[in-house]
């Protein structure tokens, strides 16, 4: 008998949580006001404050920080939050799909997609699956868009939360570290990822050793001696500049009228 009562009140909590108090409380932390939050969905400024309230009093817990001057969420209000996105994100799919017949798979990254793999997926996806729109979203979040609701699966290169997400690896790819030639590094076949975290940057002005900690991945390593170069470049410049001001601008002592003696 508890566990039905339990059951039963769950899902009344449930059935009062709806959509449109979703879409208001993502509405006002975008907007950042809730005359904004207002205007965005078409609706008055007391029926947003009312879908929060309601939302707050069916969780049981305070979403947003309210202040003259802003809104911003708290540790609770962040995770529903992100929740939230996802079922907004759920549900106009499936009104989509449902409306229009039309499906569509979107695919989240934080950078480069599938690499140099990513045009040859577009055009095998478009032959195997052309009734099936292929969507490639980039982002900025750590795990590709999962987790703010923005995608529907995502491609990574670090381990995603195994407690939220399910994972499979599809593939490897190389990373190459640039450092200078007399590294300690420089002597070794391979080195680990997790090792570059523990290189600790050394100051310009030492002499002994000018490299600072490498960068993996495709792009370029930064190194301490280029901006010695630079600044000595600048130096050079600037010393050329103030010779030749000196020898082609000297100046002009000042000029000493004759005065006409008086017998």
């Amino acid at each position: 008998m508890r566990k039905m009562h339990a059951r039963r009140h769950l899902y009344a909590l449930i059935m009062d949580l709806e959509l449109r108090h979703l879409r208001c409380l993502v509405a006002i932390v975008d907007a950042g006001t809730f005359t904004d939050a207002a205007i965005e969905l078409g609706i008055s400024q007391a029926a947003v404050s009312r879908n929060l309230i309601a939302l707050e009093r069916v969780l049981g817990v305070r979403l947003l920080h309210r202040t003259s001057r802003s809104v911003t969420p708290t540790a609770a209000g962040v995770h529903v939050l992100a929740q939230a996105r996802q079922v907004l994100a759920a549900a106009d799919n499936l009104v989509g799909e449902a409306t229009t017949g039309h499906t569509r798979l979107r695919i989240g990254h934080p950078w480069a997609a599938m690499g140099q793999h990513t045009r040859e997926f577009q055009h095998r996806w478009a032959a195997q699956y052309p009734d099936v729109e292929l969507d490639l979203i980039r982002t900025n979040s750590a795990t590709g868009g999962l987790a703010e609701g923005s995608c529907d699966i995502a491609v990574l290169r670090t381990e995603a939360d195994s407690t939220r997400f399910a994972s499979a690896i599809v593939g490897h790819e190389r990373r190459y570290c640039a450092i200078a030639a007399d590294d300690p590094w420089a002597r070794r076949r391979f080195i680990r990822l997790d090792e570059v975290p523990q290189r600790t940057a050394r100051r310009p002005a030492d002499r002994d050793y000018h490299a600072r900690p490498v960068a993996t991945g495709r792009g370029t390593a930064h190194q301490g001696n280029q901006r010695h170069r630079r600044l000595a470049r600048d130096h050079r410049g600037r010393r050329r500049r103030r010779d030749h001001r000196g020898r082609h601008h000297q100046p002009v002592p000042p000029r000493r009228d004759r005065v006409p003696a008086v017998a």
